[in-house]
């Protein structure tokens, strides 16, 4: 048995070894890319698994239309600094429209999780961030009700949220899956920086390039981006009263 479980723990440790590396040889990759090929290169990964999402459509306005890879990357040429809105479409996945920011000759983040399709009424959460904390974590709280997230529930009683996955060597995406709301109850959304959980002046969340991308009914309706320039280690990110989504999206601290 203790063989068995040292097995374990060594396939586990292996696995997320390979997945740390291949993410900085994903970085080496596309930087290598944009200073000999002048090319820019998005990855497009998967909400519920984080796998790399092949032959989805990428379309740019003004740049011209792609098709990701067996890794899941498109490339074009480098740009003018700027923002730039475009289109990603893929069968069995909700089609919406991201954007992603050039800045002196890098994109300032490259990585994009799109989400399968639900049913109707489904609501879900997908945060994404940078290299640096290694471990955010997200928290949905239905007040007086349940606490989803690593190391609280993963999954509701009644089975109606579920933390789909958690992601602790960056860049995520760590996802929450609502199959149905309470409009009598408040739900609180928010992300711990765990990698810095003892620190209450620690900018590193704020640092980190997060975002929570929130899908309803098939369409992509909010997009959080984290207070930059701001000291704590937890993201107030919304409150949901009566099915109503209201932004909070401030930094302060948590245990």
């Amino acid at each position: 048995m203790k063989k068995l479980a040292s097995l374990v723990v060594f396939l586990v440790l292996s696995f997320t070894i390979s997945a740390q590396v291949q993410k900085m040889l994903d970085i080496l990759e596309d930087t290598d890319t944009e200073t000999n090929d002048g090319k820019y290169t998005l990855r497009f990964f998967h909400a519920l698994n984080g796998q790399a999402v092949e032959g989805a459509s990428i379309s740019i306005p003004g740049i011209g239309d792609f098709k990701t890879d067996l890794v899941g990357k498109v490339q074009f040429p480098m740009v003018k600094d700027g923002k730039y809105p475009f289109r990603f479409s893929k069968e069995g996945f909700i089609t919406a429209t991201y954007s992603f920011e050039a800045v002196a000759g890098t994109i300032f983040f490259n990585r994009f999780t799109v989400s399968p399709r639900m049913e109707l009424g489904y609501i879900r959460l997908v945060l994404v961030w940078d290299s640096n904390p290694a471990d955010l974590d997200l928290h949905l709280v239905k007040e007086g009700v349940y606490h989803i997230s690593y190391r609280h529930l993963k999954r509701s009683e009644d089975g109606t949220v579920v933390l789909d996955r958690d992601d602790t060597d960056g860049y995520g995406p760590e996802t929450v899956t609502l199959s149905r709301t309470d409009n009598q109850a408040d739900y609180t959304c928010f992300v711990h920086d765990y990698t810095n959980g003892s620190s209450t002046t620690s900018r590193q969340l704020s640092g980190s390039k997060a975002s929570i991308y929130v899908y309803n009914n098939n369409e992509l309706i909010k997009v959080y981006p984290v207070p930059i320039g701001a000291a704590g280690n937890s993201w107030a990110v919304f409150q949901m009263k009566a099915g109503q989504i209201k932004d909070v999206n401030v930094m302060g601290n948590s245990n």
